[in-house]
């Protein structure tokens, strides 16, 4: 008897200037590490949760519009996040060690840009999105889970087949 893997859902949240949709995009093979991750929330998902084959909605941040902006998919489980070990890293950890790494990362990999993106405007008006962690007042995570309805309502919303199917 084989089991058949549960696809999870994630919303991811970068500032563009740090790094945006286009710099996902431009990477090597569209692909980047998910890197800086510093609340220990999050890293659990990354190192616990988030598993290859799940899909990411793009998010921008800390800008004037906030939106989701693009579809990624996670091609690498977690694993230490090598710059908490570099003293010259803007995210260096001086507790963070090889034998105890603290923080993790994951890989993910450009899948598309959406059409337009959706602002938090968009989102309180749809009943599906509106519910999202990232609408919740207060809500500061840059890794949070999406249900498999959020996800569709976002694809719905752009107009978009699924790029995981």
């Amino acid at each position: 008897m084989t089991e058949t893997k549960t696809r999870n859902y994630w919303l991811m949240k970068s500032e563009p200037k740090a790094f945006s949709i286009e710099d996902l995009k431009n990477s090597e093979n569209s692909t980047a590490c998910w890197d800086g991750v510093r609340n220990y929330q999050a890293r659990n998902f990354l190192r616990d949760e988030i598993k290859a084959g799940d899909g990411v909605l793009f998010y921008h941040s800390n800008i004037a519009k906030p939106a989701i902006v693009g579809l990624a998919e996670v091609v690498r489980e977690g694993y230490p996040d090598h710059t908490a070990l570099d003293p010259d890293s803007d995210h260096y950890d001086p507790k963070a060690t090889k034998d105890n790494p603290r923080w993790y990362m994951v890989d993910i990999r450009f899948l598309a840009r959406l059409p337009e993106p959706i602002d938090r405007k968009a989102m309180a008006a749809d009943p599906v999105l509106s519910g999202m962690e990232v609408m919740k007042k207060g809500s500061r995570l840059s890794v949070q889970p999406v249900t498999p309805q959020q996800w569709q309502a976002v694809l719905k919303y752009a107009g978009m087949a699924d790029p995981l199917r």
